[in-house]
């Protein structure tokens, strides 16, 4: 018995001096920087952003973590074995928040590792898109529609890697026409054929109150339709799923609805800040 009792007592001298260590602090947590987070950062300090484009002004928020959640989702998906990467953002009616969702996701898909995005704002009516990231208003899909200005000339490479966009340009006195035209078709067509390593997304009209987004909703791999909380009826967001073409509804965006993540806020800002 005396060697095991001397074993015993070598065992618990050793977890004494491991316990003391600890106690000391002389072992600190190593802190590996987010290598997204870099990214944010580094893009945020060049250009004064929105403050709704949260994925910049708020990236370590539980709303920035939601567009990561997005982005995850639709990445995920296969139809018929291929992921849709020509994605189409509308809303039932005005005020939704669809430029909201279409801006911060593609912010999010174009933070990530390996994806390149363009963003299109098809809203010729209510253009929003060059406002999130800090442009005035400048030529854009209008401009390229009615013949004054080639794609290129118009594409915009913004401060966040891999991000570029085409704005709306100025409001036009047809847009229903400019956006159903062959022209329109044709660009989308090319931009999916010239653009198959990223993502094209478009922010397009309120289904209930355009022509418009029935259209382009033909010439995309899917549709995300965005319902505010409290706000669209249940008859309304049906009747704007049927003024979508019978391409994949990809899914629906419930946006607005904060009640049930107050009570996870503390845990959450715990967890990913510094010190806690």
């Amino acid at each position: 018995m005396g060697k095991i009792s001397d074993a015993l007592e070598k065992q618990n001298k050793e977890r004494e001096i491991r316990a003391e260590s600890l106690k000391s602090g002389s072992s600190k947590p190593v802190i590996i920087e987010d290598p997204e987070l870099l990214r944010v950062r580094e893009a945020a300090g060049r250009r004064k952003y929105s403050p709704k484009l949260i994925v910049l002004s708020s990236p370590e928020s539980v709303e920035a973590e939601n567009f990561k959640v997005l982005r995850a989702q639709i990445q995920l998906i296969k139809e018929n074995g291929i992921t849709p990467r020509t994605l189409l953002v509308t809303s039932t009616f005005p005020g939704e928040g669809k430029t909201f969702i279409s801006t911060n996701l593609a912010a999010s898909i174009a933070l990530g590792v390996d994806e390149h995005v363009l963003l299109i704002d098809c809203d010729l009516r209510r253009p929003q898109v060059h406002n999130y990231f800090g442009y005035s208003m400048v030529e854009g899909l209008s401009e390229y529609l009615t013949g004054k200005r080639t794609i290129p000339e118009l594409l915009i490479k913004t401060d966040i890697p891999k991000l570029s966009i085409l704005s709306a340009g100025a409001k036009p006195p047809n847009p229903a026409e400019l956006l159903s035209s062959r022209k329109m078709e044709a660009f989308i067509e090319e931009a999916k054929a010239r653009y198959d390593d990223r993502y094209i997304i478009l922010d397009a009209t309120p289904t209930q109150f355009t022509s418009e987004c029935s259209v382009l909703s033909r010439h995309v791999d899917g549709s995300l339709l965005v319902v505010m909380s409290g706000r669209s009826p249940r008859q309304a967001v049906r009747n704007g799923i049927k003024n979508l073409d019978k391409k994949p509804i990809l899914g629906v965006v419930f946006n607005g609805y904060s009640e049930p993540m107050k009570s996870y806020r503390k845990y959450y800002s715990g967890y990913y800040h510094k010190g806690t």
